[in-house]
């Protein structure tokens, strides 16, 4: 069986960009030795860094990461700052060096190189916290559970169905009643509020575009 993909249903939704920036502008940095050996990597999920936060630091890059803000719900879900030692995971960590080569480098393009692997690194980062969990209710907490990413993904994929909770409840391959506590505690709401909330923020982005309100309250 095919291993379920939980991010690209939610990913298709926000557009994911990393810019660089100055640290007071900043909600990502690297920060390591001396030598440009990166070390360690801090996201901020609400609000920027400020410089003066790492006056004891040496900080190697510095980036500004967009993606959907306080509409999307896997950024809502994880911690305020979020703290990566690099020498826990290889691959987040030759992203990690690469970024920092990359910048000091300042080779042609490197803006868009900069911009790329950056979409890799936080993709990378959010599978990490999606097999880790979370010890809080929320997206992540959800996510982390197989059963409940099933159901989970099939809202994000079809929003506009006309979902019951015994629709989900059967896709998670669990009873109508189990699934509805696991989901509470997990993401900590119901099923059919997760769905109503999900619906809100796609109506909210389709308004945006310039859609017509008759056409979306039919789509949802």
């Amino acid at each position: 069986m095919q291993p379920l993909d939980r991010l690209s249903a939610l990913m298709s939704r926000f557009e994911l960009s990393v810019t660089e920036t100055n640290i007071d502008g900043a909600n990502l940095v690297i920060l390591g030795a001396l030598d440009a050996v990166a070390e360690r990597l801090l996201l901020r999920t609400s609000g920027q860094f400020q410089s003066e936060e790492f006056d004891n630091a040496h900080v190697l890059l510095s980036v500004r990461v967009e993606w959907g803000g306080v509409d999307n719900p896997l950024l809502a879900a994880l911690p305020g700052t979020l703290t990566f030692e690099l020498n826990t995971d290889n691959e987040v960590a030759m992203l990690a060096q690469l970024l920092v080569d990359e910048h000091h480098a300042r080779r042609c393009g490197s803006r868009s190189v900069v911009n790329r692997l950056g979409e890799v690194l936080v993709v990378r980062l959010l599978r990490r916290q999606i097999e880790t969990g979370s010890v809080r209710p929320g997206l992540l907490g959800g996510l982390a559970d197989q059963r409940l990413s099933r159901a989970i993904v099939a809202i994000h994929e079809d929003p506009g169905k006309p979902w019951r909770v015994e629709d989900l409840a059967e896709i998670a391959g669990l009873s109508i009643s189990r699934f509805a506590e696991l989901f509470k505690a997990s993401v900590g709401q119901s099923p059919l509020a997760y769905l109503r909330k999900w619906r809100l923020v796609l109506a909210k982005q389709d308004i945006e575009r310039g859609d017509r309100i008759q056409a979306i309250a039919n789509r949802y």
